[in-house]
């Protein structure tokens, strides 16, 4: 690939990290706190493509004047030579065969340029969030917690499925007790029909999205469809399960209400890992 097509691809490259930093498109890839970082590494590599076609064209630039010299240089020793000689009647033909190098100009596989096809799939298509499917195929994340924040002392507990789910299986619900707790995630299902509100945690990026379960009991709605966010408002119940993936604890909630959501803008819990 020569440089003007790595110019190219560096320039839609940077183009596509600046076009989902500045529209939460990335939200899909990577956690929220990377953004400046992917905005600063999208202008560097539009500079780089910038910086490669200046480069490009002053070394053409300064490779054409120094042919010209060349040539110039070339034509003035064989006229020296000519007239040293006394060969004036061969002077045109042999000024004709000096400027020529016999190089052919080398061309690039045309195939390289397929190196664009994911970047314009990368602008072009948002890839869905991780949902019930990846869920129910990778064990729960959740992790015993250091602590526990101090929570109001009056009034409906309105808490991330994460923080809940680690009080629960975790701290017994002894910070819970009786009170009203609201928690939001998407609908997932497993081969018995049991039904599992989720967050997917990650670290990074949703490479490494890891799924935290909790289940549902109670007043659960007669119809509910995977992937449907649902905020719930219920208790707590010592009721647990083990994850049949990795064997961790599975906490459950004790439905009183539930109603259809739509999907949060970041899909995505980070504070497990906080």
């Amino acid at each position: 690939m020569n440089r003007q097509a790595q110019a190219a691809v560096l320039f839609l490259l940077g183009a596509a990290l600046l076009h989902a930093g500045v529209t939460d498109l990335y939200l899909r890839y990577v956690k929220a706190g990377l953004r400046p970082m992917l905005l600063a590494s999208g202008v560097v590599l539009v500079a780089a493509a910038v910086a490669t076609v200046w480069y490009e064209w002053r070394s053409k630039k300064d490779q054409h004047d120094q042919h010209d010299q060349h040539d110039q240089q070339d034509r003035k020793d064989r006229q020296a030579e000519q007239v040293e000689r006394g060969e004036r009647g061969e002077r045109g033909e042999q000024l004709d065969t000096g400027g020529h190098d016999g190089h052919a100009e080398h061309r690039e596989p045309r195939i390289s340029w397929l190196l664009v096809l994911p970047l314009l799939a990368l602008i072009l298509v948002a890839p869905p969030a991780l949902g019930s499917y990846s869920a129910l195929r990778t064990g729960t994340a959740l992790q015993q917690p250091y602590g526990y924040a101090d929570l109001p002392a009056d009034g409906p507990l309105r808490l991330n499925l994460v923080d809940y789910a680690g009080r629960a299986a975790y701290g017994h619900g002894r910070s819970l007790g009786d009170r009203q707790v609201k928690v939001t995630g998407f609908v997932a299902l497993d081969g018995t029909g049991t039904p599992y509100l989720v967050r997917m945690a990650l670290n990074c990026c949703a490479a490494d999205a890891q799924p935290v379960k909790v289940g549902l009991t109670g007043r659960i709605p007669p119809v509910l469809q995977p992937d449907t966010w649902l905020e719930v408002t219920g208790t707590y119940t010592a009721k647990r399960t083990r994850d049949p993936v990795n064997g961790r604890p599975i906490p459950f909630i004790e439905v009183s209400g539930a109603v259809p959501v739509k999907a949060p803008k970041d899909p995505y819990d980070e504070s497990w890992n906080n």
